[in-house]
């Protein structure tokens, strides 16, 4: 009894815990991207992590990937929802386009997930679901409307909006695939071969198109540590093991309760406005979240807990 509840507890807080990891990384990018151009951030970011994996891989005694077709599984999650999700958001950003309407765009990440994991890995989505993802992206689009009616004209060239494209298709690219490939591969050293794929591509760029220079102020440093531990380790760790346990639709309608995360949480550190409209729009993507993850009560009492 004592251990279906600790299941029950970890299943209701594994998901909100990694929403509330993964919203930092818009206030981190916030704090840092001044300092230093974005590849070269994602690249220095990306060697921490793998130093810090393979220590643990090692600590915990985990087993490394043996198989050449494992690394590549791994290696193409880590271009895609490393590389491509956070190098084109960060390119965005850097360009000039607000962080909001960055994540506007990106929040379609849960609807395209949900029709592509029909087809590709065969899940059934039904009306409450998509009653859910319909709630959830309009519920961010309200949260996003109310940042952009009262800050100035948002810099958006075709440039950033293609960085922000990519992110959107690679994130959810990533999920697919996470879902499809990478399921049955040991977490630590699954994760580690992401991100060498990741350093890979993101290494390169940063030689080829960035002038290298960076300021090393306490924000950076802080964001850089931040960034690091709490959301390429932590979050992307919690999201591993969220992929693994639910399907990717409930998985990826976590996203929608990002941009209200984030938009609570600037208010809380930079004192920026919370208008009746987002927090309206913070309980609508919510209900819709909750409509797409908790199990109603009739299926629950016939199924497992999981996280």
């Amino acid at each position: 009894m004592k251990s279906q509840t600790t299941t029950s507890l970890l299943a209701n807080v594994a998901p909100l815990l990694f929403v509330l990891l993964w919203s930092t990384g818009f206030i981190g990018a916030r704090y840092g991207l001044p300092h230093i151009e974005p590849f070269t951030f994602l690249s220095i970011r990306f060697v921490l992590v793998l130093i810090l994996l393979g220590a643990l891989t090692i600590m915990f005694r985990q087993p490394w990937l043996r198989q050449p077709v494992a690394y590549g599984h791994s290696a193409i999650v880590g271009v895609l929802l490393h590389s491509g999700y956070l190098g084109g958001v960060f390119f965005a950003i850097d360009g000039g386009m607000p962080a909001g309407l960055t994540a506007l765009i990106v929040s379609l990440q849960p609807v395209l997930t949900a029709l592509f994991s029909q087809w590709t890995l065969g899940e059934q989505i039904t009306a409450r679901q998509w009653l859910g993802l319909a709630l959830g992206l309009v519920g961010v689009t309200a949260v996003v409307g109310d940042k952009l009616l009262f800050t100035d004209t948002p810099v958006v060239t075709p440039i950033t909006l293609a960085g922000a494209i990519v992110a959107l298709l690679s994130t959810t690219a990533g999920t697919l695939y996470q879902k499809r490939f990478g399921v049955g591969l040991p977490l630590l050293s699954g994760t580690w071969a992401q991100y060498l794929g990741a350093l890979a591509l993101t290494a390169p760029l940063a030689l080829l198109f960035e002038t290298h220079e960076i300021e090393w102020r306490p924000e950076l440093i802080g964001s850089l540590l931040w960034l690091t531990l709490v959301l390429s380790i932590g979050a992307i760790l919690l999201l591993m093991v969220l992929i693994r346990a639910r399907s990717a639709a409930r998985v990826s309608s976590l996203f929608y309760l990002v941009p209200p995360a984030t938009a609570v949480e600037a208010w809380l550190l930079f004192g920026e406005r919370l208008g009746l409209l987002a927090i309206i729009g913070l309980v609508v993507a919510s209900i819709g979240v909750a409509l797409v993850v908790v199990t109603p009560p009739s299926k629950a009492k016939s199924g497992r807990h999981r996280v």
